[in-house]
C-alpha cells in the first residue's frame, strides 16, 4: 500500500514537472513552441500588412471559439498572446521611432486604435476575469520581448532572422492586458523600478506607455505608478535627461487633464482603493521640484508649479484619509509638514507650502491636534511658523459660532499644554529659548480669541475634552469644518 502511494506520487511530481516545463517553453523568448519547420516557413514569408489590414481580416468568432477551451490558469494567457502573434506575424510594425518622436497623447491610443471593437471587448472581457498574478507574469514577460529585440537585434532594424519578425502582437496584447486588468500594472511597478533591465532612457518610453495604458483602465493606477516610478527619476538629475523629464511631465499633465481626473483621484476607489496615491517620499520630492530656491528655478518649475495644486488636492484629500488602512494618516501627513517646515537649509517657499500643508492636515483631522502636542518640543521651529500661521490667517480662526464646539475646546486645550510645555522650556534656558518665547506670544494670542466662547461651559471643557478622544467626540465634530473651503 505504501509503495503504491509512493508511486502515485511520484507520477503527480512527473505530471506537474510536465506541466511546469510546458509553461516554460511558451514563455521561452524564441517562442519554442512553435515547430521548427513551421516557425521556418513563417520567418520566410514577407511582411506586407499594415495592423489594420491584418486586424480587419481577424474574425471575433474565431478568436472567441479559441479562447472557448477548457481553463489552464498559468497557460490561458499565453495562449491568447500566441493566437495574436500568428494573426499579426506578417504586420510591419516599426514602433522605436514612433515611440522616441511622437508626443504621448497621440500614442497613447497606439495601436489600439487600429483593433476593432467587436475584437477589443471580445478581448477585454476575456482578460478581466484572470488572476492578477498570471496576468502580471505576461505584463513582463512581453515587456521583456519587446526590450530584448530593442537592446539585443536593433528594434526597427532587427535582422530578417529574428523571431517573430513582427512586434505588433506584442502592443496589441500588452494594452489590451493593461486596460483590462491596471491592477497587474501595479504588481509589477517594484521589478519596473529596481531592475536595470527596465532603466534607462532608450527603455522609458515604452515604461511610460504601459503606464498610460493602465491609466486608461484606471486613473488612479497611473498616478500611482508615476508618484511611485516615474517622480524618482526627475529627481535623480544624472539619470533623467531633458527628454526623459519632458516625457514624464507630459504623462503627468494627461492625467491631470482629464475631465474626471479631479472626482477619481480626490474621492479613491478603482484598484488603489484603500491606499494613498500620493506617498510621503514622492509628496517631499514633489514639493522641492515645485518650491525651489529663486536660484534653483529651471524651465520645467513652471509646469511643476501647473501641475502642483491637484496633487496637492489628491495627497492631503480627506476621503483617502477615511478609506486608508488607519486613520492616523494625515497624523503621519502633520509630522512630515513640520518635519519639513524646520528642516535647516529649505528654502523658505518650501518651508512656507510645508505649513500650509500642516494647516491642512490639522484642518481635515481633529486628532492632528492631540498628535501635535505630542511631537510639539520635537519641532519648535515649525511650531512656532504655524503657530503664527494660525494668528494670522483669521478665518482659520473662526472656528463656530456655538462656545459648546468640540473643536473649539480641543484648540483651547491644545494652546494651554503649549503654554506649559513653553514654561518649562524658558525656564530651562538653552537655545530655543526664544523660539519658546515667540509660540507662548503666539499661544496666548490664540487662546484669548477663544477665551470668550468658552467662558460660559468652563464645567463641560474636561469632559468635551475626554469625549474629543473617542468615538463620541468623533461623531459630535463630524462635519465641522475648521476653516473655510478656500484654504
Amino acid at each position: 500500500m505504501g509503495h503504491k502511494g509512493a508511486k502515485d506520487k511520484n507520477l503527480k511530481a512527473k505530471k506537474k514537472t510536465k506541466k511546469l516545463g510546458t509553461v516554460e517553453n511558451l514563455m521561452d523568448r524564441d517562442g519554442a513552441t512553435k515547430n521548427k519547420d513551421l516557425k521556418a516557413d513563417e520567418t520566410e514569408k514577407p511582411i506586407v500588412l499594415s495592423l489594420p489590414e491584418a486586424a480587419a481580416k481577424m474574425d471575433p468568432s474565431h478568436l472567441a471559439v479559441f479562447l472557448d477551451v477548457p481553463s489552464v490558469t498559468d497557460m490561458d494567457v499565453l495562449r491568447f498572446y500566441f493566437y495574436f502573434e500568428k494573426e499579426f506575424a506578417q504586420v510591419s510594425w516599426k514602433w522605436v521611432k514612433m515611440f522616441n518622436e511622437s508626443p504621448l497623447s497621440t500614442l497613447i491610443d497606439v495601436p489600439l486604435s487600429h483593433i476593432p471593437e467587436p475584437l477589443y471587448e471580445l478581448s477585454v472581457d476575456w482578460i478581466k476575469p484572470r488572476e492578477v498574478e498570471y496576468i502580471s507574469h505576461i505584463v513582463l514577460w512581453i515587456c521583456d520581448r519587446i526590450l530584448y529585440n530593442l537592446v539585443a537585434e536593433g528594434g526597427d532594424n532587427a535582422p530578417p532572422s529574428v523571431w517573430p519578425k513582427s512586434q505588433a502582437a506584442h502592443f496589441v496584447v500588452l494594452a489590451m492586458v493593461l486596460r483590462a486588468r491596471p491592477d497587474s500594472l501595479i504588481e509589477v511597478l517594484p521589478s519596473l523600478r529596481d531592475k536595470h533591465t527596465y532603466q534607462g532612457p532608450d527603455k522609458l518610453p515604452l515604461i511610460v506607455w504601459m503606464m498610460a495604458q493602465a491609466s486608461r483602465g484606471d486613473l488612479s493606477a497611473g498616478l500611482y505608478s508615476w508618484m511611485c516610478n516615474l517622480l524618482p527619476l526627475v529627481s535623480n538629475n544624472k539619470s533623467c535627461c531633458p527628454q526623459s523629464l519632458d516625457l514624464v511631465l507630459q504623462f503627468a499633465e494627461y492625467i491631470l487633464s482629464r475631465p474626471e481626473a479631479l472626482t477619481i483621484l480626490v474621492n479613491g476607489g478603482g484598484v488603489m482603493e484603500g491606499q494613498r496615491l500620493v506617498p510621503l517620499p514622492s509628496l517631499d520630492i514633489l514639493l522641492r521640484l515645485t518650491f525651489p530656491a529663486p536660484s534653483a528655478r529651471v524651465e520645467t518649475t513652471e509646469r511643476f508649479e501647473a501641475i502642483y495644486p491637484l496633487l496637492k488636492d489628491v495627497a492631503l484629500a480627506p476621503e483617502a484619509e477615511r478609506a486608508g488602512r488607519g486613520r492616523y494618516a494625515m497624523k503621519r501627513i502633520l509630522t512630515f509638514a513640520l518635519t519639513l517646515a524646520g528642516e535647516e537649509g529649505n528654502p523658505v517657499v518650501l518651508a512656507k507650502e510645508a505649513t500650509s500643508i500642516a494647516i491642512r492636515a490639522l484642518s481635515e483631522n481633529v486628532y492632528c491636534f492631540d498628535h501635535w502636542d505630542k511631537i510639539y518640543v520635537d519641532n519648535p521651529e515649525a511650531s512656532v511658523a504655524l503657530l503664527k500661521k494660525l494668528v494670522d490667517d483669521n478665518q482659520f480662526l473662526r472656528l463656530s459660532t456655538s462656545p459648546s464646539d468640540i473643536l473649539t475646546v480641543i484648540v483651547h486645550e491644545t494652546m494651554e499644554s503649549f503654554r506649559r510645555k513653553n514654561k518649562r522650556a524658558i525656564a530651562e534656558g538653552g537655545a530655543n529659548c526664544a523660539l519658546y518665547k515667540e509660540a507662548d506670544k503666539y499661544c496666548r494670542l490664540i487662546s484669548w480669541r477663544l477665551c470668550f466662547r468658552l467662558t460660559p461651559i468652563n464645567a463641560l471643557v474636561p469632559a468635551a475634552v475626554g469625549a474629543a478622544v473617542g468615538a463620541t467626540g468623533a461623531a459630535l465634530i463630524a462635519g465641522v469644518s475648521l476653516v473655510s473651503p478656500s484654504l
